[in-house]
């Protein structure tokens, strides 16, 4: 399940970078890029107090959208927004890995995978 999160964020990712956009104003899917970006910084979050020794995998995700959406102003600043509020919502939840820590961690991977898939299928070139 986690290397199709994976997979699907990379070929979003690719897809979304492809068509320049001419103005700066909202794309149809930024909703979905802000809660994808939410979930990252949520998994950023549990999966470290979890023990996956991932390090910064989830942050780096992150700026691989970024980088491949290449948003700019309130569009970057609302992505990034989303990230921290992800990260910073459960860390004041968690302290510890408990067990409905992993089950939001498994949550959110499934729903992170899910925005991928949709928004591959509907905007992939």
């Amino acid at each position: 399940m986690l290397r199709s999160f994976f997979a699907a964020l990379i070929v979003i990712s690719a897809c979304l970078a492809a068509p320049a956009r001419a103005q700066e104003g909202a794309a149809p899917f930024d909703a979905d890029l802000q809660r994808l970006a939410e979930i990252l910084g949520t998994l950023h979050y549990l999966r470290g107090i979890c023990g996956a020794n991932e390090g910064t995998k989830w942050r780096n995700e992150m700026q691989a959208l970024i980088d491949a959406e290449t948003p700019s102003g309130d569009r970057r600043a609302r992505m990034i927004a989303g990230f921290n509020r992800g990260y910073n919502g459960f860390q004041q939840t968690y302290r510890t890995c408990t067990p409905a820590a992993a089950v939001a961690i498994r949550r959110y991977i499934e729903e992170g995978s899910k925005i991928s898939r949709d928004l591959t299928a509907r905007y992939a070139n």
